[in-house]
């Protein structure tokens, strides 16, 4: 009678391309938008990101006028909760904002 082994066979098998790349990607965080309207004085979305952030005089400023300039800022970062409510805060104090993930 001979033996029977009953040891798994070692069985080679290709990396599928979903196991090279299985590193988890790192959680991308969201930011609040805050855009350039026509209506606010830039004097006052400097003071909304000063009052509402309390972000310095200087950082409210330069915020202000990447807004005036660029057309819109990033104000805020962080989980998505948090960034649906600096948006309705920001809607609150009459400035168009939107949340949208930071993909760099």
């Amino acid at each position: 009678m001979g033996q029977v082994s009953t040891a798994p066979a070692e069985i080679e098998r290709p990396e599928s391309a979903e196991e090279t790349s299985a590193v988890p990607e790192p959680d991308v965080p969201w930011v609040t938008l805050v855009h350039n309207d026509p209506v606010n004085l830039m004097s006052y979305v400097a003071y909304v990101f000063q009052t509402y952030f309390g972000y310095s005089k200087d950082k409210a400023h330069k915020l202000m006028l990447d807004v005036h300039h660029k057309g819109r800022a990033v104000v805020s970062s962080g989980s998505r909760e948090e960034m649906e409510r600096d948006v309705q805060a920001m809607h609150g104090y009459g400035l168009w904002a939107t949340l949208t993930q930071d993909r760099g």
